[in-house]
């Protein structure tokens, strides 16, 4: 069995499993999460517009962006980056709709009702090393600034490690660098999004699934207490 072989077979399908049973362990976990009833009366009883905390603190308060401008800005850049390049990459479409067909019997068109559409090969491969050049720059920036150097644990360094790989390997199979055979830089590409998928359930990396449920509970909370938002 080949690199690549391993990699569409047993690597898929293992990672995929655990990366479903990880995710249902963690929102399960979470969703039963044994909290003290608040039996204060609550100043403002509308907690339902604390939901506004979603979208305010989506952008940092002008009163921070000169101390938080280049975080935000090389997050949501390689964030854009790498969600584009995942979902409008031709080949990465064609495997989620042979996924899709495996699982449902027919392909985006019979499920959405129009067909997913896709980027320029050159359009992804720009966007694909920005990210890289944004991940690069925000490693820098951890490991340069005092406080976040501080706050900072192996979660946050694996899982940049964990994060740039796919964008690289995919960057590097793409242009067939370094003399390797295709189908082993292929190969190491697959394999190292499926890592990406097995460690992320038990990461920060969960943020994904978790950060607009926890800004609006906040923001509920905050609401019952009268709280600025």
């Amino acid at each position: 069995m080949t690199l690549l072989d391993f990699a569409r077979g047993p690597g898929l399908q293992w990672s995929v499993a655990i990366f479903v049973f990880g995710l249902l362990w963690r929102l399960v976990g979470i969703f039963f999460l044994r909290t003290k009833p608040d039996l204060s009366e609550p100043r403002n009883p509308a907690k339902w517009k604390g939901l506004r905390l979603i979208a305010l603190r989506s952008w940092p308060r002008k009163e921070f962006l000169e101390g938080t401008a280049f975080g935000e800005v090389m997050g949501y850049t390689f964030h854009l980056g790498f969600l584009v390049a995942l979902f409008f990459y031709v080949p990465h479409l064609l495997f989620f709709e042979s996924v899709f067909e495996g699982l449902l019997g027919t392909d985006f068109e019979g499920i959405f009702g129009f067909r997913w559409p896709v980027l320029p090969t050159a359009a992804i491969t720009f966007l694909s090393a920005v990210s890289v050049a944004a991940l690069v720059a925000v490693l820098i920036h951890r490991i340069t600034n005092p406080v976040k150097r501080l706050i900072s644990n192996f979660d946050d360094y694996f899982s940049w490690l964990l994060t740039v790989a796919p964008l690289a390997t995919g960057l590097l199979a793409y242009a067939h660098a370094g003399g390797i055979r295709y189908e082993t830089l292929l190969g190491t590409h697959i394999l190292s999004a499926e890592v990406l998928l097995v460690w992320f359930p038990f990461s920060k990396l969960i943020h994904a699934f978790t950060i607009f449920a926890a800004r609006g509970a906040t923001g509920m909370i905050f609401e019952r207490k009268g709280a600025s938002l």
